[in-house]
């Protein structure tokens, strides 16, 4: 089923600008996502071709943010970009901007302590009973807004054969794993049968319950999202995609057909966005996203705080933007289309979700509630509680003294062997500049 194409009217956004961007693009091309890689816009003179002149001292700033943090721009998502709006959300999440470099106070290179919490090199084990698989670093986009940004200027690399094999035996080897988050980078960008050898050597892990991929690819390049792909993932069910539409203008023709294939071959869609100042940051956008994600079967997930990441400060926003956002959605439109608002806490604390108080006092046997019109209610507790009537807070006499989790037990252990904890931030990877491995 060849993915359908822009009929140039307008589809609540602005027309898709293929034909006057890539005029000599066949339908054969525009449809091979390796072709999209391979004239993907890279370099600062590429770049200014689309968005247009600028000052001699900004091109000489830009070219230092480039060569800082590189830039990569398929040409599906350039064609989806309003470039008559300097302000288009679209081409603020791809285009490089002075602000990676210029507004940059706080931000730190990982400030989730990803590479504290390696088991070995690539996998990520942070929660009791899963983990994250690190394939590659390379991406069909560079987001300007990416956690892991500051492996961009590692090159382009992705895990060999070895350091697969040892994820793999860390895992046969740890029996509370039950559920593996594959991730990158982008890991659909590794060839189809590759993808298939690591899941076939996952499910031969009798304790691994669930597979799930974090991918943009729906979104940014979805013509990756092919009928070999589908074929494929479809044999090694359960599998859940989580993607990363943050806006509505990215709902398109192309990301509706890609993500509909996805679900008719079985395998459920959960959406992450994440809250960006000027790109997405009101109730308006996001119930739209919303909207527009759940008429496509795709279900709203997290609603994320941008993470203080070095070269992504400008996007940041207050947190209690996001708590007015989910206050604006909670009771105005359907419950499953509200996404959770988490924040990925620093120093590698894991996704904390925040919500609205809506308990605004509790009594003795009853609870005072506030909801979504503001009104105030007051619920009588069940004596079956407790013999207060209420489930009391616990307090810190309660609380185990110099309680540790696994995950830290596990870091300080590490930590002992300063050579292993080298060997996992690097490793050996298997560098590909060229094409898809």
């Amino acid at each position: 089923m060849p993915l359908p194409q822009f009929s140039g009217e307008r589809h609540e956004g602005p027309p898709s600008g293929r034909r006057a961007l890539f005029p000599k693009a066949t339908d054969r091309e525009w449809n091979d996502w390796t072709w999209q890689l391979r004239n993907a816009a890279t370099s600062l003179e590429t770049l200014l071709k689309f968005s247009g002149p600028i000052s001699s001292d900004e091109e000489a700033r830009l070219a230092r943010v480039i060569e800082k943090f590189p830039a990569i721009i398929p040409p599906y998502y350039l064609s989806i970009i309003n470039f008559s709006n300097p302000q288009d959300p679209v081409r603020m999440q791809a285009f490089p901007s002075l602000d990676e470099i210029d507004y940059n106070v706080y931000g730190i290179p990982d400030p989730l302590e990803e590479e504290e919490d390696m088991a070995v090199a690539g996998l990520i084990h942070r929660y009791p009973d899963r983990v994250l698989m690190q394939l590659t670093n390379m991406c069909p986009m560079n987001c300007r807004h990416c956690t892991r940004k500051r492996e961009w200027e590692e090159g382009k690399w992705s895990r060999t054969d070895g350091e697969i094999d040892a994820m793999v035996d860390y895992l046969h080897r740890t029996p509370q794993v039950r559920d593996v988050l594959i991730s990158g980078g982008d890991p659909l960008i590794l060839s189809t049968p590759k993808i298939e050898k690591i899941l076939a050597k996952l499910r031969a892990i009798r304790h691994i319950e669930i597979i799930r991929f974090g991918t943009r690819f729906p979104v940014v390049l979805p013509q990756r999202i092919d009928d070999e792909l589908c074929a494929m993932l479809k044999k090694y069910r359960p599998i859940w995609i989580n993607t990363h539409f943050n806006h509505p203008q990215e709902v398109t023709p192309e990301a509706r057909a890609a993500c509909d294939r996805i679900i008719c071959s079985g395998i459920p869609m959960n959406n992450q966005t994440v809250l960006m100042r000027s790109v997405n940051d009101s109730t308006q956008i996001i119930m739209k996203l919303c909207h527009e994600l759940v008429k496509i079967g795709v279900r709203p997930y997290y609603l994320y705080q941008c993470d203080m990441v070095k070269g992504t400060e400008h996007f940041q926003t207050p947190v209690w933007k996001g708590l007015e956002i989910i206050e604006g959605l909670r009771g105005h439109t359907t419950g499953f289309a509200v996404p959770q608002f988490v924040i990925d806490a620093p120093g590698g604390g894991g996704k904390i979700p925040l919500s609205p108080n809506y308990l605004l006092f509790a009594g003795t046997n009853y609870l005072t509630l506030r909801n979504y019109e503001g009104l105030i209610f007051k619920y009588e507790t069940s004596n079956n509680e407790n013999a207060s009537g209420v489930i009391s807070f616990p307090d810190s006499a309660s609380l185990v003294p110099n309680q540790k989790s696994g995950r830290i037990a596990r870091r300080e252990k590490r930590h002992e062997n300063h050579d292993h904890f080298q060997s996992q931030k690097k490793g050996s990877r298997q560098r590909d500049l060229t094409r898809p491995s």
